[in-house]
């Protein structure tokens, strides 16, 4: 018998789960629930002469919500990530208050449930590890090593892993930059911020936390070569690791503070040009699992300050997939390596079943580009409250369309009404031991 689908979206190229495909996607109750075939349905996009992609999941922002969300909210970071091709976000917990308890968990969640344009998760931090695991915390982190002394960031690791929980890193050595900012002070270029956190600093607290970690450990932003070939030689030896890189380390480098200076203040900072080329063939290679934001807003006003008083951070949740789409573009690296690193191993890595790759069964989260489509990125057509962008006048290839679970919530407008996002945490049971 004939099903009578919701929606179909036909005539496009469909970067399926076995390629690039000529192929029509039937689309009921939000799900994928056929490809290919002669069906009636409701709804009907043409894609003719666009490119079908899975919606990308961007597995690290920061929404600043419940605080401080003058920066950003949920909403309107939500729109900005529609906007940009991304269907699914995972939250950072170092709000005020930091999420790291079964209470602060809940208070983030009332907040997105109400707030999220985009599917979303949220991470604990290294509190109550428990509480959050049960909660449905998506990962324990990103726990800021340099935050932490080296027994207390063993003891993370061992209660995340005892929780059955995977820890995600932000790996900068607290006592190298310690040692490091003390000495230059009294400078107060932008390029001595990178010389207080020195790529040695990454390495060394990637060394020392994998030393510990007996089960699966995530490195965030990777942003350094040192960096990259200690996570390289952790996988060769068999070491269960994955790690993400961001489109600020993968583009920009200390040569781009002389003219954007204190705005590109970020941790872990930007390195040198031999590290950028390092951190594209790590992720060309897959070494580097996966591509992530890192979006990190702060306003106009907090950045231009003096570099050793503004906040780290840059936005970049609208901004990432149309500009790798550029990338892609330019031969840096293949729509299939692309379609890996920002859907399908994310997917994967957070436990997302129902995200990641287009095929039935799937969660309709769909991005439909037209290639020829070049634009240039202008902060005043980005939807964060940011309201700049590192990425000015960078051409790009923005969405024509976006959706998630098989409604439109982007087409060149947001469309999606707050509180669209459903929640994709899935709280743990602890295993008893028999």
């Amino acid at each position: 018998m004939d099903i009578n689908f919701d929606l179909a979206v036909k005539n496009g190229r469909v970067f399926t789960a076995h390629g690039q495909m000529s192929i029509d996607i039937w689309v009921k109750d939000g799900r994928i629930a056929a490809m290919g075939g002669d069906h009636r349905a409701e709804e009907r996009i043409d894609a003719r002469g666009m490119l079908v992609l899975p919606g990308a999941i961007d597995a690290h922002v920061h929404f600043r919500d419940p605080g401080p969300n003058y920066k950003e909210d949920w909403a309107s970071g939500s729109g900005a990530a529609v906007a940009g091709g991304v269907t699914t976000v995972i939250d950072q917990p170092n709000t005020s208050p930091r999420t790291i308890d079964a209470q602060t968990f809940a208070e983030k969640l009332d907040i997105a449930s109400h707030r999220s344009r985009a599917d979303f998760c949220l991470n604990g931090g290294p509190g109550n590890i428990d509480e959050l695991a049960a909660a449905g915390a998506a990962a324990i982190g990103e726990i800021f090593s340099y935050e932490h002394s080296d027994e207390q960031l063993q003891k993370i690791l061992g209660q995340a892993e005892q929780a059955g929980i995977l820890a995600t890193l932000h790996a900068e050595d607290g006592l190298i930059i310690k040692e490091k900012t003390a000495s230059l002070l009294s400078r107060h270029d932008a390029e001595v911020y990178s010389q207080a956190r020195p790529a040695a600093a990454e390495a060394v607290a990637i060394d020392k936390c994998l030393g510990w970690a007996t089960s699966h450990l995530h490195i965030c932003h990777l942003s350094s070569a040192q960096g990259l070939e200690r996570v390289a030689r952790a996988k060769k030896d068999g070491k269960k690791v994955t790690s993400e890189a961001t489109p600020h380390h993968l583009l920009l480098n200390i040569k781009d503070y002389k003219k954007q200076g204190s705005y590109l203040k970020m941790n872990p900072p930007l390195r040198l040009q031999a590290d950028n080329d390092a951190l594209w063939q790590g992720l060309r290679c897959g070494t580097i699992d996966i591509l992530a934001s890192d979006h990190a807003p702060h306003l106009p006003e907090e950045k231009k300050e003096d570099i050793w008083e503004a906040p780290a951070g840059v936005p970049g949740v609208e901004t990432m997939l149309p500009m790798m789409l550029m990338a892609v573009k330019r031969n840096l690296i293949s729509l299939g390596r692309l379609v890996d690193a920002v859907a399908c191993r994310p997917a994967r890595i957070f436990g997302l079943v129902g995200k990641g790759s287009i095929e039935a069964g799937k969660d309709a989260d769909l991005v439909i580009v037209d290639t020829k489509s070049i634009s240039q990125i202008n902060a005043n057509r980005l939807h964060s409250r940011a309201d700049w962008t590192p990425f000015q006048g960078r051409d790009a290839i923005f969405p024509q369309m976006t959706l998630i679970r098989g409604n439109v919530v982007y087409d060149g407008e947001v469309s999606a009404s707050p509180g669209y996002g459903r929640f994709l945490g899935k709280p743990r049971i602890k295993q008893k031991v028999l």
